[in-house]
C-alpha cells in the first residue's frame, strides 16, 4: 500500500512531472513510470491528483498543459516545496503522421509582446531550457537502436516552441505524431524508462543535471535557423561534452528588410535572440554560451545582423566544425 504524503514538507527541492489528463501520450508515460517503481500518493494539489517518489513529484492536471502557466510557483504555494525543473510527458502532432519520439524546450520569443500566443506561453519570451536536453537526446538515440516497439519510430529534437510560461527549466518528451500512435504503450514505456533513469528515480544519480561549479566553462549551444526538427542540433548534441540550450528555427528569427543600406533590420529577430540567450544563461550558470547558424537559412544581410548582435552579446558564433574543435579541447 502506498503512503499518503502530507503537504507543507518544508524547504524541499523537487523535480515536477506535469501530466495532462486529457493527453493519452502523457498519461501513458505517467502510468508507465508508476509501473516501473512504487510511487506514493501525495495530497491533492489544487484539487488534482499528485504522486511522489524520492525527489520527484507527479502532478496530473486537466485539459491542455500548454495553458498551465507558473506551475513551479503554484506548486510552491500549495506544498511549500521548491520546484527546480519540470518535465512534460506529452504527445507530438505533425502533418507527416510519421511515428516519432521527440524532445524540445519551450518558448514563443518571436511573437509581438502584446500578442496572445495560440499555443500558450508568454509572447516575446522563453523559459529556461532543461539542462537534460543533450544527455536525454543521446540516450534516446542510443536506446532506440535496440528498442523493439513493433513499428519504426523516428527520433528528433524539435526547436523551441509553444507554452506554457514557466520560471524554471523544462523540456517536453513526446510520442507522435497522430492519434494512431499517441496511445502507443511501447513508445510510452520507452520514454518513461529514460525519464526514470534520467531523473535518478532508480536510486542512481540520473543524468543531465548542471552544477555551476563542476561544469563551469563547458560549452552550451544555441542553434539559429533551419526547420522545425533542428537538424543542426540533432547532429551536434550527440557529441559528448556539449550542452544544449534553445534552438531557434528560421521562423523564430523574423526579419524585415532595412529601409536603407546600413540600417539595422526590423522585426522581432533581436528580441527572439536575446530571450534565447538570457534564458539559456539562466539554465546554465557559468556555462560558455556559444551559437551555431544554418547559413543557408538566412540572406546575407540577415546573417550579418545576427553576427553583429552576437558580438554585442560577446557570444561566439561557430561553424559545426568549430563546435567540434571546441569539444576536442575539453
Amino acid at each position: 500500500m502506498s503512503l499518503m504524503l502530507p503537504l507543507r514538507m518544508g524547504d524541499v527541492h523537487v523535480v515536477l512531472i506535469a501530466v495532462s489528463a486529457s493527453d493519452i501520450a502523457s498519461t501513458n508515460q505517467a502510468d508507465a513510470l508508476r509501473r516501473i517503481a512504487e510511487w506514493n500518493d501525495f495530497e491533492s494539489v489544487e484539487g488534482h491528483q499528485a504522486y511522489s517518489r524520492l525527489h520527484v513529484r507527479m502532478w496530473v492536471l486537466p485539459g491542455s498543459i500548454l495553458q498551465e502557466d507558473f506551475l513551479a510557483r503554484r506548486w510552491k504555494q500549495s506544498t511549500g516545496e521548491t520546484v527546480d525543473e519540470i518535465i512534460f510527458p506529452s504527445r507530438h502532432s505533425a502533418a507527416s503522421g510519421r511515428p516519432s519520439l521527440t524532445l524540445h524546450p519551450i518558448g514563443v520569443m518571436q511573437l509581438d509582446t502584446d500578442a496572445t500566443p495560440p499555443y500558450g506561453g508568454k509572447a516575446g519570451d522563453a523559459p529556461p531550457p532543461s539542462t537534460r536536453l543533450a544527455s536525454w537526446w543521446q540516450e534516446l538515440v542510443r536506446m532506440s537502436e535496440h528498442a523493439e516497439l513493433g513499428e519504426e519510430f523516428d527520433s528528433s529534437l524539435e526547436v523551441t516552441h509553444h507554452g506554457p510560461w514557466l520560471e524554471v527549466p523544462s523540456l517536453f518528451i513526446e510520442v507522435g505524431s497522430t492519434s494512431a500512435t499517441w496511445g502507443h504503450v511501447g513508445a510510452a514505456e520507452f520514454l518513461a524508462d529514460i525519464i526514470h533513469r534520467g531523473l535518478g528515480l532508480d536510486g542512481g544519480r540520473g543524468f543531465g543535471s548542471w552544477d555551476s561549479q563542476r561544469d563551469a566553462g563547458l560549452p552550451v549551444l544555441i542553434t539559429l535557423g533551419g526547420g522545425h526538427y533542428a537538424p543542426r542540433a540533432n547532429h551536434l548534441a550527440l557529441h559528448s561534452g556539449l550542452q544544449l540550450g534553445h534552438m531557434l528555427a528560421t521562423y523564430a528569427l523574423p526579419f524585415t528588410a532595412p529601409e536603407m543600406e546600413g540600417d539595422e533590420p526590423g522585426g522581432n529577430w533581436k528580441q527572439s535572440l536575446n530571450a534565447a540567450y538570457i534564458a539559456t544563461k539562466k539554465a546554465y550558470p557559468n556555462g560558455k554560451i556559444i551559437f551555431s547558424m544554418d547559413k543557408k537559412a538566412f540572406k546575407g544581410w540577415q546573417r550579418q545582423a545576427l553576427r553583429n548582435h552576437l558580438e554585442v552579446l560577446q557570444a561566439p558564433l561557430l561553424t559545426s566544425k568549430g563546435v567540434l574543435a571546441l569539444l576536442d579541447e575539453i
